[in-house]
């Protein structure tokens, strides 16, 4: 008799329990019948990965002695190009580090978790389990919004043709503007794509591969995500009036916070064995941001 889940969390978890690929999960046995890596090869290949994501970010200036990009825009894409490069240099790696029977590229996909089964559940899951911990924030911005639009119909006359007409064209204007934002790509897109690619569908299967248990696994794989996040130092305290204290606070609560979302990720990425899963909340937290624990404010007057 099949068991009935006795919250939605858990029948969120039974669902994401589905996703699970046969031959992903295969993967974490592999250790038992003597063809896995050995735990030191998987811990030293996955900080080589985490070094030269970051490292790889300043060889244009550093090692190429490439002139200094002319605007902001030609640097982020001269980062996003580096950070191409990082993602297939340690895919590359990962592949042929790995212990597999077969190199087909279906067998190396279905490794990564980049599949084309079950998308819309390793989408819909894991983004309500994390829409879960923003359920403050999303009330706060939703009442905000509806604020916005409120005054501003007041403002405009009410739900007039000419209104929509104008909020309309006011929102094509803003999408088009979005989309030609390059720090909009860099939090968006690039960044999440890049880092679960690596810090996730890259490292995660060498870890269980190494013997790791997946709780371990879990809790180990994001150390090398948040170490990932240490270049940041320099700028924070630069922003921080070179305080180093406030500096090395405030890249303490960045650690902290990379951790225990890494630490997420990784938990839905074993989970589900897709990469969509972590990918789409990554993205759906670099849009949140932190969670809003109190709003300091008068409230929403009506």
């Amino acid at each position: 008799m099949e068991e009935i889940p006795s919250s939605p969390l858990q029948a969120v978890r039974k669902s994401m329990s589905m996703i699970y690929n046969s031959e992903w999960k295969s993967l974490s046995q592999l250790k038992m019948d003597g063809g896995g890596v050995s735990k030191a090869v998987a811990v030293v290949a996955c900080a080589a990965m985490a070094l030269f994501y970051v490292a790889i970010l300043y060889a244009p200036t550093l090692i190429l002695r490439l002139p200094p990009p002319p605007s902001f825009k030609n640097f982020m894409i001269r980062r996003f190009i580096c950070a191409a490069i990082s993602s297939v240099v340690s895919v590359v790696v990962s592949a042929l580090l790995l212990p597999m029977k077969s190199r087909e590229a279906s067998s190396l996909l279905g490794v990564y978790g980049i599949r084309m089964d079950h998308i819309w559940q390793a989408v819909i899951f894991p983004l309500t389990l994390t829409a879960l911990m923003y359920g403050g924030s999303l009330v706060l911005k939703s009442l905000l919004l509806m604020s916005a639009l409120r005054e501003h119909m007041n403002f405009g006359g009410g739900l007039s043709f000419n209104n929509i007409k104008n909020l309309s064209e006011e929102i094509v204007a803003c999408s088009r503007s979005i989309a030609s934002d390059v720090l909009v790509w860099r939090t968006y897109v690039v960044a999440p794509l890049t880092e679960e690619l690596v810090f996730r569908a890259c490292m995660l299967p060498l870890l269980l591969c190494g013997g790791f248990q997946k709780s371990t696994v879990i809790f180990l794989c994001p150390i090398f995500f948040s170490l990932a996040h240490l270049n940041h130092l320099k700028d924070v305290y630069s922003k921080q009036n070179y305080n180093l204290t406030k500096a090395v606070l405030a890249i303490g609560l960045q650690l902290g916070y990379t951790v225990v979302f890494g630490s997420y990720a990784s938990f839905l990425f074993i989970q589900t064995g897709h990469f969509l899963a972590p990918l789409v909340a990554h993205a759906f937290c670099n849009f949140m941001g932190l969670p809003v624990l109190v709003s300091r404010g008068k409230g929403m007057q009506g």
